[in-house]
């Protein structure tokens, strides 16, 4: 099936008791049984649910892999992910990435006496570097949040599969519709379905999509063992986000063009990072990669000062300030006291991440509106 095919049908189906065309919310939290043991696949809800199962099927075959796992959260998901692994062991990381996931790795898995290294990754060879015995994975964030660098999914693929160790992809900025990393040599993809997959800010929800049985089953067995598993309310709202993904994505992608295009000629405007652009750090790479450069763009002042990006920020009507990203309306965010703001300064600012930058989630609405409201809100400074 292609894309938009799939995100309407791959892993659900009419209920076979009704015909229901929609896959129903299960809100149960038990299941009887004939016998001990005896019973139609579903025990209890932390354990399995249908909802969650149909949910779990769609997003695999979005990603065009073979098992799906749905967590509470992203965060959820990417904790299952360094659960994985045993005190002493070593993961090398983007040093660009989400401000939940460095708070995470260093502030909770740290003192557990795993070791972390933040590096840039835009030339894989020279991680070789940090590579030794205790090395288990690495983990990429592309495009990257919010600096918006792409990083070569083939090229890390032919690292870990070199070293023998994991490679994993936070693939929530480009969703399973613009980018596959399982289909470049990826082991394992993590999305905050929070984001584009749900799509309508309803939602707070992580996935996992793996290959391997038995990576699979030793994911599957942390969901149920720690719990951090989502209700089948919520993965029926997912499933119906979905169903639109290919359409939304479309026009995020053309409006994203259409906005980081107005903010580059922009003179108030210092720079502009957006993966489209043929002069972005590794454009080639992400035309090659992806399928289209998305809605999100970050964006610098001219004289990087704070208040002009609160200024800037505070006057935007279209554009809602908040936390989040990838839903249907638009949204504006300051990383640095937002997303970003559990990363040291001195940090954010060695990747770009300066107190001016706002980053862009364009929405669906008409970009000639989303233009105009970035004009008069850039006219405020």
């Amino acid at each position: 099936m292609k894309f938009g095919t799939k995100a309407i049908h791959a892993g659900v189906s009419p209920d076979p008791s009704t015909g229901a065309i929609m896959t129903p919310i299960f809100q149960t939290s038990t299941y009887v049984q004939k016998s001990p043991g005896d019973h139609l696949g579903y025990e209890y809800s932390r354990t399995h649910n249908p909802t969650r199962t149909a949910l779990q099927n769609s997003i695999a075959a979005l990603e065009n892999g073979k098992h799906g796992i749905c967590f509470s959260s992203g965060l959820g998901a990417i904790d299952a992910v360094v659960k994985l692994f045993n005190p002493g062991d070593e993961i090398i990381s983007t040093n660009d990435l989400y401000g939940g996931t460095y708070r995470l790795f260093t502030k909770v898995f740290e003192r557990y006496g795993i070791k972390f290294h933040f590096v840039p990754m835009n030339e894989p060879e020279k991680l070789s570097q940090y590579v030794n015995e205790r090395t288990k994975m690495v983990w990429v964030e592309t495009p990257t949040n919010p600096m918006m660098n792409i990083i070569d999914l083939k090229a890390m693929a032919a690292f870990s599969k070199k070293h023998g160790i994991l490679l994993a992809v936070d693939n929530t900025f480009a969703s399973p519709y613009l980018q596959n990393p399982l289909d470049f040599g990826s082991d394992i993809v993590m999305h905050s379905v929070t984001k584009y997959l749900g799509g309508h800010s309803d939602v707070v929800m992580g996935a996992l999509v793996v290959n391997d049985d038995e990576l699979a089953s030793r994911l599957v067995f942390l969901q149920n063992a720690c719990g951090a598993t989502p209700g089948p309310q919520d993965c029926f709202l997912v499933l119906r986000g979905i169903k639109t993904l290919h359409l939304r994505m479309e026009r995020h992608s053309q409006n994203g063009k259409t906005i980081a295009a107005y903010l580059k000629n922009h003179p108030k405007v210092a720079k502009v990072y957006w993966p489209g652009f043929e002069d972005h750090p590794n454009h080639e790479i992400a035309k090659k990669q992806m399928k289209d450069y998305g809605g999100m763009i970050s964006f610098t002042l001219v004289g990087n000062k704070l208040e002009d990006a609160k200024k800037v920020m505070e006057n935007l009507e279209l554009f809602a300030l908040a936390e989040s990203l990838g839903g249907v309306e638009s949204l504006c965010g300051h990383p640095a006291t937002m997303t970003h703001a559990s990363i040291p300064k001195e940090e954010r600012e060695k990747v770009g991440l300066v107190d001016s930058l706002i980053r862009l989630s364009v929405g669906v609405e008409d970009a000639e509106d989303l233009k105009n409201d970035i004009a008069q809100a850039l006219a405020k400074i």
